[in-house]
């Protein structure tokens, strides 16, 4: 191979460099993550992320040219943890509402990326704003999945008589976010007074679907 000699491939440096920049990217993500929770994404700059990571400006610019860059990889960090998640549990016979639920009951688990997602995504309804055509197109998909899933449950008996389809997509997808921002503010409240995402979320679900065994 051209540059590189026998020897530092033996030796593996190449991979070893490879590795440590991965996990030096890892860094910035999750340094980002915390950083665009706290102060959203207008109020986070790029300077106060490679201090909480221990690099300089110009090393974080290395792998994150500029902040809408790395916006895109925190977005794209957390849609990929989400989907592998639930692809798991779609392979494993579990349906997609099962797998919602499961998901919410994960993301109870992970504050800084509920904060960050419910922060951005509502910062990003402004056109001009650098994730607005990443939400638009998400929620866009998401909704157009939960409507195809609950018009096959419909067409197999699944679906409770006068509910939509299209209109109970838009209230899963709604009641997932809503939670969300229930569920963060309740936890400066009482333990006892704590939303619970998972449980709400599957009591609207069991008001919509019919249980086969019924």
């Amino acid at each position: 191979m051209a540059g590189v000699s026998e020897t530092t491939i033996e030796d593996g440096a190449p991979r070893r460099g490879y590795a440590k920049g991965r996990a030096k990217r890892e860094e910035i993500l999750q340094a980002a993550i915390a950083a665009f929770a706290e102060v959203g994404y207008h109020g986070a700059s790029l300077r106060e992320i490679a201090a909480r990571v221990g690099i300089s400006h110009p090393g974080l610019l290395h792998h994150f040219p500029t902040k809408a860059a790395l916006l895109e990889a925190v977005l794209e960090h957390r849609d990929a943890v989400d989907f592998a998640d639930l692809d798991t549990d779609l392979e494993q016979g579990r349906s997609l509402f099962e797998a919602l639920v499961r998901l919410v009951q994960r993301n109870a688990l992970r504050r800084p990326v509920v904060e960050v997602f419910a922060g951005l995504a509502a910062e990003a309804t402004s056109a001009d704003h650098p994730a607005h055509d990443f939400f638009d197109a998400r929620y866009q998909d998401t909704v157009t999945r939960m409507r195809r899933e609950l018009e096959r449950l419909e067409a197999g008996g699944r679906l409770r008589p006068g509910v939509d389809p299209a209109v109970a997509a838009r209230t899963v997808v709604a009641l997932m976010d809503g939670l969300q921002v229930q569920w963060l503010y309740s936890l400066d409240g009482p333990r006892a007074g704590r939303v619970d995402m998972a449980a709400d979320l599957q009591a609207y679900l069991d008001l919509i679907l019919v249980d086969p065994e019924d």
